[in-house]
């Protein structure tokens, strides 16, 4: 009888995990954390200003619009002209700009990343970083239907700046920011896809991560593998050779499936959290080449 009410009392446990596991999976992809979005001037940014786009549904985001410079991105880096690192310079009489789309990983905001983004900034580069629906200062909720929206949104947003080159529009997306990145880049034209920690799919990383609950729970898609087979472009891919996250092997998998040219770079040493402090210089520089065309 006692053995009874033991499996009875584990089997009601369990269940109650696949209910919870059903109803908060959206929280648990997209933990969606608040931070209101800094004035860039206050911040000592003064190519920035901060910006409002609007999805197709009047969903509201808020994020920064870098401006381009020449000089590139400052930070603890320092400032690096583009004869620095041998980049080629932008026409003279040029009236437009490469543009680069940022989207960030699933615990990051504006707010908190936009140190990173203005030190990546590559030369004579527009940036645009918007914080996702139900994250930072934007309004709107969660999901894997908004993110996809508001990856879209962004992309028209800076396409049709004026002053932007809607031929050189680049995307970058790192983690969670990588699905988007590659939703993007399948069905809109871009001159380059920048991924960072990339999975191959909401599937493949549920199974590694909660491989005992019921793979028919998941609602979620997030597929890179799908997308990036869509994706013609050059694609430039870092990934840390020490990832417990987002495994190795899935960044080399979603690099397999690509249709394009693909660059891969490994980042010795690094965990998921520690791919900007470890790749460094060196990381920053890669991005800088592959969108000046080297």
């Amino acid at each position: 009888m006692l053995v009874l009410r033991i499996i009875v009392g584990l089997g009601l446990a369990y269940a109650l995990l696949v209910l919870l596991a059903w109803l908060f999976q959206d929280r648990l992809a997209f933990p969606a954390p608040r931070a209101s979005v800094p004035d860039p001037k206050r911040v000592g940014v003064e190519n920035g200003e901060k910006v409002e786009v609007t999805t197709e549904d009047g969903t509201r985001l808020v994020g920064w619009y870098l401006k381009p410079e020449v000089g590139g991105g400052l930070g603890r880096f320092g400032e690096v002209g583009r004869h620095q690192i041998n980049l080629p310079q932008p026409p003279l009489a040029s009236t437009t700009s490469p543009g680069l789309l940022w989207f960030y990983g699933n615990g990051e905001t504006v707010a908190a990343i936009w140190p990173i983004v203005r030190e990546f900034q590559p030369p004579g580069t527009a940036v645009l970083v918007v914080d996702y629906p139900g994250y930072g200062g934007s309004g709107g909720r969660a999901t894997e239907v908004a993110l996809y929206a508001a990856g879209e949104a962004a992309y028209a947003a800076l396409a049709t700046r004026l002053g932007v080159d809607p031929q050189r529009i680049y995307v970058y997306g790192r983690s969670l920011g990588s699905a988007v990145a590659t939703h993007v880049a399948a069905r809109r034209p871009v001159a380059g896809l920048i991924l960072e920690s990339p999975f191959t799919s909401a599937a493949a990383m549920a199974k590694h991560h909660y491989g005992f609950f019921p793979r028919f729970l998941l609602h979620l898609s997030l597929d890179n593998l799908t997308n990036v087979k869509r994706v013609h472009c050059p694609i430039l891919l870092f990934h840390g050779d020490a990832d417990r996250l987002v495994p190795t092997a899935m960044g080399m998998a979603v690099a397999a499936a690509a249709s394009g040219p693909v660059d891969v770079v490994l980042i010795h040493g690094s965990g998921h959290d520690h791919t900007y402090d470890i790749g460094g210089r060196a990381y920053r520089d890669k991005v800088w080449a592959f969108i000046a065309g080297r």
